[in-house]
C-alpha cells in the first residue's frame, strides 16, 4: 500500500507541487511557503517525477539525486518530498491525482503550479479533466504573468476563477476552481541552474 509522504488526517488541506525538480531550488520552496500561507494549507507535498513526459530524458539527473537535493532545499516541517509517482506507477498528472484521491479520499488536495506551466497547460494529458479533479492555484512566475493570464487555459477556466483575496477558501471549493496569485516573484530557475553547469 502506498504510504503518504507526510502526516494525514481527515480534511487536511494538502498542496501538490509536481515536477522534475531538476534540480529543486529556492523558488520551489518560496512557492510552497506562499501556498501554505495564502491558501491556508496544512502541508505541501513535492511530487518528484521519475520522468516528465513533456521533457527530454537527456540532462535529467537520477531520481535519487533529485530527491536528495529536493529534501535539502525543502527543509521545512510542512513540506514533504516524495517519489510517490514511482510507487504509483504514474507518469501523467491526471493519473497521479486520480490515484492520490483514491488512496487518500479524506484529504483536500490543491494542485500548485507556476504561471509558466499555465501557459503550456493545454499540452498536459486530459488537462480539462484535471481541472475538474481538484482546485488549482497558479503562482505568477517572473516574465510570465501576462502571458499566463492570456493563455488558452486561462481563457477556458476564467469563469471558474476565484478572486485572489479569497485564496484561503480555495481548498473548500468544488472543482473546477482556481486562483492566480501574484506576490514578490522568485527568479530561481532549474533551467538557469543547469545552464550554469552546477547541476548535476
Amino acid at each position: 500500500m502506498t504510504r503518504a509522504p507526510g502526516p494525514i488526517a481527515p480534511r487536511l488541506r494538502i498542496g501538490l507541487l509536481g515536477g522534475s525538480f531538476n534540480p529543486a531550488h529556492e523558488g520551489h520552496r518560496y512557492i510552497s511557503l506562499l501556498a501554505l500561507r495564502r491558501l491556508r494549507l496544512d502541508a505541501v507535498w513535492w511530487l518528484v517525477s521519475p520522468q516528465n513526459p513533456l521533457k527530454a530524458e537527456t540532462g535529467m539527473a537520477a531520481l535519487g539525486e533529485r530527491l536528495a537535493q529536493a529534501r535539502r532545499i525543502a527543509h521545512h516541517p510542512r513540506i514533504a518530498v516524495s517519489a510517490i509517482e514511482a510507487e504509483l506507477g504514474t507518469n501523467y498528472t491526471i493519473d497521479t491525482v486520480r490515484a492520490l484521491k483514491r488512496r487518500f479520499p479524506t484529504l483536500r488536495f490543491v494542485w500548485l503550479m507556476g504561471g509558466d506551466n499555465l501557459i503550456g497547460f493545454t499540452r498536459w494529458k486530459n488537462w480539462q479533466r484535471l481541472a475538474r479533479e481538484l482546485p488549482i492555484a497558479v503562482i505568477a512566475r517572473p516574465g510570465a504573468a501576462r502571458e499566463a493570464r492570456a493563455s488558452r487555459a486561462a481563457a477556458h477556466l476564467r469563469r471558474f476563477a476565484i478572486p485572489a483575496e479569497y485564496a484561503a477558501t480555495l481548498a473548500m471549493h468544488a472543482p473546477p476552481a482556481w486562483v492566480f496569485l501574484e506576490e514578490r516573484l522568485h527568479r530561481a530557475s532549474s533551467t538557469a541552474i543547469r545552464a550554469s553547469g552546477v547541476w548535476p
